[in-house]
This record gives structure tokens, sequence and C-alpha cells, in this order.
């Protein structure tokens, strides 16, 4: 029997989440998440259907931690 450890079965199944629920997040609002989308500064979403689009649980959490770290930086800077 091997055991091979994977970290991806490790992890609890993915999410998605409603804008809603990553608004309340993030803390902002839906045309700055979607201005932030088209520069390339926020997770895209994921379309399920003309009218669903869904943001990965794992993806928001790590934006979440890399803006977060950016600004602690910036406040032990100054």
């Amino acid at each position: 029997m091997t055991t091979e450890t994977d970290p991806e079965a490790a992890q609890p199944p993915d999410r998605l989440l409603r804008l809603a629920e990553v608004r309340h997040r993030v803390g902002l609002g839906k045309t700055m998440i979607y201005r932030l989308i088209q520069e390339g500064k926020f997770p895209a979403p994921y379309k399920l259907s003309p009218f669903a689009s869904r943001w990965s649980d794992r993806e928001i959490a790590a934006w979440v931690n890399d803006v977060k770290d950016g600004f602690e930086g910036k406040r032990r800077q100054a």
C-alpha cells in the first residue's frame, strides 16, 4: 500500500462564492471589484451560465492575504 501525500487531497473542496459574499469578505463594492478584475488585480469569476458568476473561495482568501500583507508592509516602513 503506497501512501502518497497529495496537498490537494488534504484540502477541503473549494467553495464558489456569490458576489454578495465576495463584497462582504473584501470590503469593496461591485464597481471596484470589476474595475480591479479589468486591471488584472483581482481574481476573475467563473462563469457558470450567462447569468451566474462565482468566485473561488481559495482565490479570494489568497487575494485578501496578499493585500493585507502589502498594507502591513507599508505601515512598517512609514
